[in-house]
């Protein structure tokens, strides 16, 4: 680092979230040095250095900190213990391990909540199934408390005897334990928050799931002004308190009642701020390494009037780059697709996405946000 300039950021991860930084760094004048495990992995075509290790490989990192001046993380599936090791040895973390520890297991992410004092579903620890515990109601959720993303490891439960099941079928892994939510709708907020305590919130969005895996995102969610100052002050507790740095989603529900619950944390750039590359003045990936480069943040705010992301999701095994789909997808007005350059294909595996801009106004710009997002997945789907 020279006259204070940060020029090269580590990205432990090397996955699409990382690939999609390569735009933003090239604008700010930054190279990017990622730790991962494979050379196939999309962001090690754009980085200007690697090291091939798994995420959690902490001497990897050590080696990762000599080739920049600060490191951030595309995943939370590290070791956090040993890396406030290096921390303490003066190596920066954008953000701080400290603002992690409380997150990283659901568990303890749910505690530090509520603790805050935000509001999140009922819930508790779970037993393994050689202890005795209590008989929940049902339907419910079951969790496990590390390394679940995309639907992996939640388990929505209807009864009793599909508890028992899950809970064999994990043995030993500790488990989180929630009521389910009747939800409305479910919501998100990214934001982010720089070195100097500065946050900017991107409008709320809604997302729409399958299997636990997001499907869609339409932008901004068309809620009251009394729901997004909700989320927002959700947001701003979180964040101030956590001192973090750089980009963070939170995935929300919105209850029937008109509340706004916190469903789960994620210490990144998330899957529901995609939209913010073609629809926003400032990209949540422009935005992360403003914040961890210790550069003031841009604005937030959306260009055009709305905006509706949909995920492309495998739906086989296959080596296809689905060149003929990506073509027709790209021809829809107003349509910008994201292809991660991944060279396998497996159902639910994410494989890009298609973001398409919109302008009507009110009621008419929902119903068309609606049919484009079914016209994108029934030509991707067939």
């Amino acid at each position: 680092m020279k006259n204070g300039m940060i020029k090269r950021v580590g990205v432990i991860g090397g996955g699409q979230l990382a690939w999609m930084m390569a735009d933003a760094a090239a604008k700010l004048g930054v190279e990017l040095v990622v730790q991962t495990p494979a050379a196939t992995d999309p962001a090690v075509a754009i980085a200007a250095g690697k090291i091939l290790a798994p995420v959690d490989d902490t001497a990897a990192t050590a080696q990762l900190a000599t080739q920049c001046d600060v490191i951030t993380f595309e995943n939370e599936f590290v070791d956090l213990k040993a890396l406030s090791s290096l921390e303490s040895q003066g190596i920066c973390f954008r953000p701080s391990t400290h603002a992690l520890f409380p997150l990283l297991d659901k568990y303890h992410q749910r505690c530090y909540l509520k603790d805050l004092g935000l509001p999140t579903p009922k819930f508790s620890s779970f037993p393994t199934p050689h202890t005795p515990h209590p008989t929940p109601h049902t339907p419910l959720v079951l969790k496990t408390r590390r390394h679940g993303y995309d639907g992996q490891g939640t388990f929505i439960l209807k009864n009793q005897a599909e508890l028992q099941a899950t809970v064999e079928r994990l043995q030993t892994v500790p488990l989180l334990l929630e009521e389910f939510v009747p939800f409305e709708r479910e919501l998100a907020a990214i934001a982010a928050r720089s070195v100097t305590g500065e946050i900017a919130i991107y409008p709320i969005v809604e997302t729409q799931q399958e299997k636990q895996v997001c499907r869609r995102v339409f932008a901004p969610a068309t809620v009251s002004q009394e729901v997004v100052e909700q989320a927002e002050a959700i947001v701003r507790t979180l964040l101030d308190r956590l001192q973090v740095v750089g980009v963070f989603g939170i995935e929300l529900f919105l209850t029937p009642e008109g509340k706004v619950l916190v469903n789960e944390i994620a210490p990144r750039v998330h899957n529901s701020g995609h939209f913010t590359l073609d629809a926003c003045e400032t990209s949540q990936f422009e935005q992360h390494l403003r914040a961890v480069c210790g550069l003031p943040l841009g604005s937030p705010a959306m260009h055009t009037s709305a905006a509706v992301m949909v995920n492309l999701l495998g739906y086989e095994h296959s080596t296809s780059d689905y060149q003929t789909k990506r073509q027709q997808l790209a021809a829809i007005p107003q349509a910008q697709v994201h292809w991660y350059g991944k060279t396998e294909s497996r159902p639910g595996r994410k494989l890009g996405h298609v973001t398409v801009l919109l302008d009507e106004p009110g009621k008419k710009q929902h119903d068309s946000a609606i049919a484009i997002a079914q016209t994108v997945e029934a030509i991707w789907y067939g």
